[in-house]
């Protein structure tokens, strides 16, 4: 037996010498493959998760629309052509995009998408484009992540608030709502509870930049569990740009018990009322009167579900008891949250889970919707909605090919099945979609 082991060891020590020495006389030339040209070759009928969408108010045809792991893309048309604007950045994970309506050639991108399940791509910092998205710079908050909300002040474009929801995946202390009073050249952070609580939202009250709204969300993701909730979860309420806060507890209405995350909307028409979907032991739609010091319950049921994944409110800018509700489906309410109506789902032929949404200020007949199967656009109020087939941003978990020729592509796809398609064809006009 002692010969045995000793004979199986020298083999083991030969293999690994040979192996050591095969290794060191072969080095991996790069040169050859910066010269590799990438091609897309699809799938453009497909498309994937956009996490973020913003409009040029002056010419509501160009359209902004951020995705997981994508990049950022401009259509110029009304959603019927789309052209990727910033691919030759170090980070294709968006978090939010915001266009600043005094001057629309400035554009804000913070990457970093903000829906923490366990495939999520991180970010690196916050960008700032003031051509319209030919050239980008980085503006700094490099380590917080995950930016997920970024709102340009209406009176005062120097002034930008920022919601870094952080990384789900450890502590950091650069989470936190951030703002910049010189057009991004310094930040400060203007709040903050702990290392594992981020602004899951950041929202201002149209008719007071200055009076803005944070839902704090105290998440951690570890490889075996996900929790979301703490002490760090809650709503704070500023009235001065954010120098100072007040945290909103249960003596104003907030459900008792730790809180998760929490989805908040003013409603323009009437910006003292406020709505919030709070993740708590028991989810609930809640509503203020008073711009957020005091808070009610409305409703606990038809609000929606896995609130960590999206959690989102938005009000009709001329009706204050229309509210859009995101979750797997699309949801709207008549009656400012007592009740509510799926508008949103397959017999829409719109894919579920629902990140982003965009309602026109002055035109609450036009609405953009952004979900994991990619951007969908509705000028009737939602009766109706067309697909944008041309943002090709899906997320491949694996590929393979197969040996034929010319040879085929497969791929499966986060939440869009398995596709299948040549890698070039022999005939005029390429590869068609």
């Amino acid at each position: 037996m002692k010969s045995t082991l000793q004979t199986i060891f020298c083999l083991l020590l030969i293999c690994t010498f040979s192996n050591t020495e095969a290794n060191a006389q072969y080095t991996l030339d790069t040169k050859d493959f910066k010269a590799m040209n990438f091609r897309n070759i699809g799938p453009a009928g497909m498309s994937g998760r956009i996490t973020a969408i913003d409009v040029d108010l002056s010419d509501k045809e160009r359209i902004f629309a951020g995705s997981a792991s994508g990049g950022l893309w401009l259509s110029e048309n009304g959603g019927i052509n789309w052209d990727p604007i910033f691919d030759d950045q170090d980070v294709l994970s968006i978090g939010a995009v915001a266009v600043d309506q005094s001057n629309p050639s400035t554009i804000w991108v913070g990457t970093g998408e903000g829906n923490p399940r366990n495939s999520l791509n991180t970010g690196s910092g916050i960008f700032k484009s003031m051509d319209g998205g030919k050239t980008w710079k980085l503006m700094g908050l490099e380590n917080t992540k995950v930016i997920h909300r970024i709102i340009v002040h209406r009176d005062n474009p120097d002034v930008v608030y920022v919601a870094a929801m952080g990384t789900p995946w450890g502590h950091s202390t650069d989470r936190g709502v951030y703002r910049t009073d010189d057009g991004g050249k310094t930040w400060t952070k203007i709040l903050y509870t702990n290392d594992t609580t981020g602004p899951g939202d950041l929202i201002v009250n149209p008719s007071n930049p200055n009076h803005i709204i944070a839902g704090m969300w105290q998440h951690l993701r570890r490889p075996y569990d996900f929790y979301s909730g703490g002490e760090g979860s809650g709503i704070h309420v500023s009235y001065d740009k954010g120098d100072t806060w007040k945290k909103i507890g249960t003596e104003e209405g907030m459900p008792k018990g730790e809180l998760g995350r929490i989805g908040l909307a003013f409603a323009p028409s009437k910006p003292n009322i406020v709505y919030a979907l709070i993740e708590a032991k028991e989810n609930g739609l809640y509503k203020s009167t008073d711009g957020g010091d005091k808070w009610n319950l409305v409703s606990k049921k038809d609000i929606g579900n896995r609130p960590f994944y999206y959690s989102d409110l938005w009000v009709d800018p001329m009706n204050e008891n229309r509210i859009y509700n995101l979750w797997s489906y699309v949801s709207r309410s008549q009656d400012g949250g007592k009740t509510f109506k799926t508008i949103m789902d397959y017999g829409n032929n719109v894919h579920p889970d629902h990140h982003a949404f965009w309602i026109d200020p002055n035109d609450s007949n036009y609405l953009i919707n952004g979900n994991d199967g990619g951007l969908n656009i509705s000028r009737d109020g939602g009766a109706s909605w067309m697909f944008a087939a041309n943002i090709p941003v899906g997320q491949f978990y694996h590929v393979n090919i197969d040996m034929d020729y010319p040879y085929n592509v497969y791929g499966g796809m986060q939440d869009n099945g398995s596709w299948i398609g040549p890698s070039s064809v022999l005939k005029r006009g390429g590869i068609r979609n």
